[in-house]
């Protein structure tokens, strides 16, 4: 026999000095598996060797050994657990020794069995039973349960939502090992869903809380649109809490119900951000949220910006106030409503503007969003061009895919913007179309992931109107933690020559990071960035470029990792000298 032993130092008041286990076929993963589920380890380990305890722990290590035999494809073990060398199960509970000092776990695994004669029927139309579950294979318990779901799951999904288990039959040849399963799968009838019933008590008015689930009553039965309601629920922020369960009971008419549990999100919050950066100076940034505003789970925010204090260029001030109603257009959309004052005291303008504006959002699935609105801004410029004012109305549009792990700290999947703005100018603008987009990618190798590259390229172009005619907010600049760390903000543009500056219509950038796991909560960064300006739409050899590059450390915490990056350029004559950056989640 082999012997594995698993103990701690006892403390001083502890009466159990070993915890052994044998294995008459010798150690094997099995023999670890058997030692993880074992109660009476853990207590030992944890310093739980009260006698009562222990003789607990091991009469519940019967049926959790066994058990693991049996995922294994043993049925034919046997399984002693001796108390003081005493079969546990043999131990009178009104006479607990007053001190157990040893604890021997015997395991005899037996043959392993494979299975025999299977069947389970019937089944759906396109069901697959798992591959593990064939004869000849390990009859190991965990396919048996994976096969009698993949059947049950398979009518559910063809719309028949009490389908389940008949009658079942699992025997265990022990002449030749093999193990024979019959499971007869009920279907039952098929199944259309009913009305939405509110089980809970909540703030929210029950008919805006059928709009948003958007349930598609008398349409036949699917698990999905159970999981999409209580989804669209959830994505209003109304609601803590949201269960959404299937009536036990169908209606005379072959309907089913579906129940829902809510329970209210307090209606008001308050937050508040803040990131710091050696020349563009301290950002901070707060909102406060009323949620459920008229009792239809509407969302009223109001947030504050003020970023650039103590930074090389002045102080920039930013206020806007967002209502949002949700299943406004149906069950996936949302309608808003804007207004916001920005005054940007940038390098190389100085503007204050008003714009109203408002439009929807769809969600189009888990991944894939999109939004479009119309807006009106009015604006007061001053920059090389001289002082102007601008009246233009907007039309953004935008379509987001997103399949990142976490919005805070990626470490696999994709990310990608496309912003389409057509405007049109009333006064001090022309005509044309803003494009913006953002990709970004993350892949992870290594043990949990511990190694990161992530990547990034930006695109911007203004179409169909002059240089001068466009309003500054709508140009684009180069420098700084959006685009090239270690150069100074907004630092590329696009030189008119005696002094003047402007931003470009044409933007490129480029972002790359090796971000590297030393512990689970330090980790390290390697990082370089490019950025392109061109006074034309176009990329050719007249626009200008340049880079920097860093190092930086990461802190991870429960909301996200607090990053600290410090870079210096690479190329161009923007900036020179290093720079830090400090603040929540990756830079991208």
């Amino acid at each position: 026999m082999a012997a594995l032993g698993i103990g701690a130092a006892p403390s001083g008041a502890s009466a159990l000095e070993a915890v052994e286990f044998r294995f008459a076929n010798g150690e094997s993963q099995l023999a670890d598996d058997i030692r993880d589920v074992s109660l009476v380890a853990a207590a030992k380990e944890e310093g739980r060797t009260g006698s009562r305890t222990i003789l607990a722990a091991a009469l519940a290590d019967y049926g959790r050994i066994v058990d693991t035999l049996y995922a294994h494809g043993y049925y034919g073990g046997t399984v002693n657990i001796l108390v003081n060398g005493r079969e546990a199960t043999a131990i009178p509970l009104l006479d607990v020794p007053a001190e157990i000092s040893t604890v021997a776990i015997v395991v005899d695994r037996g043959p392993q069995f494979r299975f025999g004669r299977l069947r389970v029927e019937p089944l759906a139309p396109g069901t697959e039973l798992p591959e593990g579950f064939r004869t000849g294979s390990k009859a190991r318990s965990p396919a048996i349960r994976s096969a009698v779901t993949t059947a049950v799951d398979g009518w559910r999904e063809q719309g028949h939502a009490k389908a389940g288990i008949g009658s079942q039959a699992v025997a265990a040849q022990h002449s030749d090992s093999t193990l024979s399963v019959d499971v007869g799968i009920s279907p039952g009838p098929l199944v259309r869903l009913g009305d939405l019933v509110i089980t809970s008590p909540s703030a929210v008015r029950a008919a805006r809380i059928q709009r948003i689930a958007g349930l598609p009553t008398g349409e036949v039965y699917a698990p999905e649109e159970i999981r999409l309601a209580a989804e669209r629920l959830r994505r209003t922020g109304a609601f803590a809490s949201v269960s959404l369960s299937e009536a036990e009971e169908l209606n005379a008419d072959a309907s089913m119900d579906i129940e829902a549990a809510l329970v209210d999100q307090k209606p008001r919050r308050f937050g508040f951000g803040a990131e710091i950066s050696s020349l563009e100076g301290l950002t901070l940034s707060s909102f406060w949220l009323h949620r459920n505003l008229w009792g239809g789970a509407e969302r009223l925010r109001f947030d504050v910006e003020v970023t650039n204090i103590g930074g090389s260029s002045g102080i920039d001030y930013l206020a806007g106030v967002r209502l949002e109603i949700p299943a406004a257009l149906g069950a996936d959309t949302t309608a808003y409503f804007m207004a916001e004052y920005d005054l940007q005291d940038e390098p190389s303008y100085y503007s204050e503007a008003v714009t109203l504006g408002g439009g929807a959002t769809w969600i189009l699935n888990e991944q894939i969003s999109a939004e479009t609105g119309i807006a009106y801004s009015y604006s007061e410029t001053r920059d090389s061009f001289g002082s102007r004012t601008f009246q233009v109305f907007s039309f953004p549009t935008s379509v987001t895919r997103d399949t990142r792990d976490d919005v805070l700290n990626p470490t696999t999947g994709t990310y990608a913007e496309l912003e389409v703005t057509p405007f049109v100018g009333l006064e001090g603008s022309d005509t044309g179309t803003r494009v913006y987009s953002d990709l970004r990618g993350y892949r992870g190798f290594g043990e949990e992931e511990g190694i990161v590259v992530a990547g990034r390229l930006q695109f911007g172009a203004v179409l169909g109107s002059g240089l001068e005619r466009t309003r500054p907010e709508y140009l684009f600049y180069s420098g700084g933690p959006g685009t090239v760390r270690g150069q100074p903000y907004q630092s590329l543009e696009v030189d008119l020559g005696n002094g003047d500056s402007s931003g470009g219509r044409g933007f490129l950038g480029l972002s790359a990071e090796l971000r590297v796991a030393v512990s689970q909560s330090i980790g390290v960064v390697g990082f370089a960035d490019a950025g392109y300006v061109n006074a034309d739409s176009s990329f050719g050899d007249t626009g200008d470029w340049h880079s920097g590059a860093g190092l930086g450390l990461r802190y991870q915490t429960g909301i996200g990792p607090i990053r600290f990056d410090v870079a210096a350029p690479v190329s161009g004559d923007t900036g020179d000298g290093a720079q830090f950056y400090i603040g929540i989640g990756q830079a991208f």
